[in-house]
């Protein structure tokens, strides 16, 4: 029992170890940031895999320091991904309480319509068998749409709810330097440390700047650089208020919005952030 418990022991001694070991090695990952550009991140290079693999090489990316980013644009990101970068330490749990609430509100309003949709399937396909029944006993030809709709073949997909997220701007570029994709505890967790480190580390102005210099913002574009040359072919320094909000409003679905860069809900959604992005404070 003994020998057992002592192996134990040590095992889990190792494990700390590893554990402590990788912290470190994160944190001087980070304290070369305070000198060093870093000039791609682990989300990166995943979609430079992906396209590599489908055929696909075009990479757009042009590390720029902060002075030569539009202000305008550092203001109307803050606006629309994260509006209290300045106060929080790097989560805002608030945030992440009050997206927990409505997540699950939408969840709970997603499960209700699609079981009223079920429920309208089932009635609708009782009537069709029942009108299939009395054409078959009075000899009548029954189509084929009528049959597909007796044996339920076009029943309702589930219906999925509009989920918000959380994530600070800080988070974010936590997550894209230096995790993977996965939803896991253990990952969760190192990301909340990650945040802290960059924010112990770099301070907000550094966050912003490299946050902005490798964010994606279409495929195989990161960077404000080549987002400002990609939709609107100048400077990110060069950008005014209404370009500026309108990458803004692109972040979180970058690929989506660079296919359809006319949709009324960006139109419209850029007008209030750039509204908003006035009484922004810059770090």
């Amino acid at each position: 029992m003994k020998k057992h418990f002592a192996r134990l022991l040590h095992a889990a001694g190792w494990v700390l170890l590893a554990g402590v070991l990788l912290q470190l090695y994160f944190i001087a990952r980070i304290g070369l940031m305070v000198w060093v550009d870093p000039q791609s991140t682990a989300f990166q290079r995943s979609e430079m895999a992906l396209l590599a693999a489908r055929g696909q090489f075009q990479w757009k990316q042009q590390w720029v320091p902060g002075s030569a980013i539009s202000e305008h644009l550092m203001r109307a990101v803050i606006a629309s991904e994260d509006g209290d970068f300045l106060n929080h330490s790097g989560i805002d749990w608030e945030a992440i309480e009050s997206a927990r609430t409505r997540n699950a509100a939408a969840q709970a309003r997603a499960q209700a319509q699609t079981e009223r949709l079920q429920r309208r399937q089932k009635l609708a396909q009782e009537r069709a068998q029942r009108r299939m029944e009395r054409l078959q006993k009075a000899g009548r030809p029954v189509s084929p749409a009528l049959q597909a709709a007796a044996s339920g073949a076009s029943a309702p997909a589930a219906i999925q709810p509009k989920v918000i997220g959380a994530s600070t701007i800080s988070q974010q570029l936590a997550k894209n330097l230096f995790l993977s994709g996965e939803r896991t505890l253990f990952r969760k967790a190192q990301e909340v440390l990650l945040t802290y480190y960059l924010e112990w580390i770099l301070g907000k102005r550094r966050i912003l700047e490299i946050y902005l210099n490798n964010v994606e913002w279409g495929a195989g574009v990161f960077g404000a650089e080549a987002a400002a040359q990609h939709y609107f072919g100048k400077p990110a320094a060069r950008l005014n208020v209404m370009e500026a909000a309108r990458l803004a409003v692109m972040l979180p679905r970058p690929k989506y919005f660079e296919q359809h860069r006319n949709a009324r809900y960006l139109t419209s959604r850029a007008a209030t952030i750039a509204a908003w992005s006035r009484d922004v404070e810059l770090p």
